[in-house]
């Protein structure tokens, strides 16, 4: 029997890819995702490709997988995408803990982030 499937979220020329605890925080994340935000697909994963920040190539991952959904699930051309959005979120946080002079410590907190990027495809101009 099962439950019925939920709506789609998306428009039909949109497709999505989503990234779960990415080791960075949020803020530095943001930085790299606000690079790509608005740019053509080839555009954004060139972009990526130099960027001298570490977690630049796992948000060209995430990048190349919203890609290839929008091609192979929802039948877009792959030549007319752009980066429509890209949101950054928290999520846990490990703590740790470093031991400092006369029995104190020191907190180190090791933030996780997740990544969601939208794809959408240009409308034909005439």
């Amino acid at each position: 029997m099962g439950k019925k499937s939920a709506p789609r979220p998306y428009a039909d020329n949109e497709a999505m890819a989503f990234s779960k605890h990415i080791r960075i925080s949020a803020q530095k994340l943001n930085l790299v995702a606000s690079l790509i935000r608005g740019l053509d697909c080839e555009k954004a994963i060139s972009e990526l490709t130099f960027s001298k920040r570490r977690i630049a190539q796992d948000v060209k991952k995430v990048l190349e997988s919203a890609i290839a959904n929008a091609e192979n699930n929802h039948d877009l051309d792959v030549d007319r995408l752009y980066v429509a959005e890209a949101y950054v979120g928290r999520t846990m946080v490990m703590k740790r803990w470093r031991a400092r002079a006369r029995g104190r410590t020191g907190k180190i907190l090791k933030p996780f982030s997740n990544l969601r990027v939208i794809v959408r495809e240009r409308e034909e101009t005439a």
